[in-house]
């Protein structure tokens, strides 16, 4: 992983608010979306949190049951079930470990054409690359809060400075 692929993800890991949930212990990688429940984390890394049968985590509640949400999402890129067992397979991943998810998440960004935009410093063009993958992006269809770009190029030059 390259260092702007690894500042890329930490922007990803800040904007789904993974890397900042004040349960996580281990930098998002443990963390459970959250719902009107509040927040939550796992332990146990042999596996997706959702893969032995628990049900999906309501999100938001609807009206009368129209428009609830309900989401598997978990990790420090909030990666849903169905798609950690298709990239499990393909990547050969043992388990749902910090490098595993970092593999998904660098697989998806370039799936999404985005590496190059990444090593260009172009993060904007990379941003709304990805936009379809992470609700936490603007440009995203998923109904969800997402940030500002400025927001987001804000916290990239944040982590800029931090990393020199």
């Amino acid at each position: 992983m390259t260092s702007k692929q690894k500042q890329f993800l930490d922007l990803i890991a800040w904007s789904e608010g993974t890397s900042t949930n004040r349960l996580t212990k281990h930098g998002g990688y443990d963390v459970v979306v959250s719902g009107p429940d509040g927040p939550e984390v796992f332990t146990d890394f042999r596996d997706h949190p959702f893969a032995q049968g628990r049900p999906a985590k309501l999100i938001r509640a609807g009206h009368d049951g129209v428009g609830a949400l309900y989401s598997t999402a978990s990790g420090r890129y909030q990666l849903l079930l169905r798609y950690w067992r298709a990239y499990q397979g393909m990547l050969h991943l043992p388990d749902f470990s910090a490098a595993s998810q970092d593999a998904v998440a660098l697989r998806q960004i370039h799936e999404q054409g985005a590496d190059a935009a990444i090593e260009a410093g172009d993060v904007e063009d990379a941003i709304y690359k990805c936009a379809n993958i992470w609700a936490s992006l603007p440009g995203n269809t998923y109904g969800q809060h997402a940030h500002t770009l400025q927001a987001l190029l804000d916290k990239h030059s944040e982590l800029s400075k931090e990393n020199a």
